[in-house]
């Protein structure tokens, strides 16, 4: 299993509208490197869903339900996007600030490519964010 984290403004759609719809295509991924992190995406990879922009924080975890197809928002094939089911919401959500802080989350790339939509997270990462959110899955 893979872990990764998505970005997403929350007045465009947020993690409570994840939870309404029950599922979401993860489109409008216009940069090579996200792009390539949808596609290595597998069902059943954990994702943590974070709000950028406003909240700064990661606030659930996502699961991967449908490996990536073509953008159908966009003509070719050159974007990808991948089906995402809402999985669980973090106990406490963990902030930007509190993962810069954390020498164990120094080199996420959260934290390196900040503009980056869609990220890896090593297992590592993954665990210290539940740790410090109180999260059990």
């Amino acid at each position: 299993m893979n872990y990764w984290l998505v970005k997403s403004e929350p007045f465009k759609y947020s993690w409570n509208q994840l939870r309404q719809d029950k599922r979401t295509m993860w489109d409008g991924v216009r940069n090579y490197t996200a792009r390539n992190n949808l596609r290595a995406m597998k069902n059943g990879d954990l994702v943590f869903f974070y709000h950028s922009n406003d909240g700064l924080e990661i606030v659930g975890i996502a699961r991967v339900i449908k490996e990536y197809y073509p953008d159908p928002t966009v003509d070719g094939d050159t974007w990808s996007v991948v089906d995402l089911e809402p999985l669980k919401e973090l106990k406490k959500s963990v902030t930007l600030s509190t993962i810069k802080q954390n020498e164990k989350l120094s080199q996420m790339q959260l934290v390196k490519q900040s503009r980056l939509s869609v990220s890896s997270v090593t297992k590592k990462e993954f665990d210290e964010i539940l740790r410090l959110s109180g999260t059990v899955i």
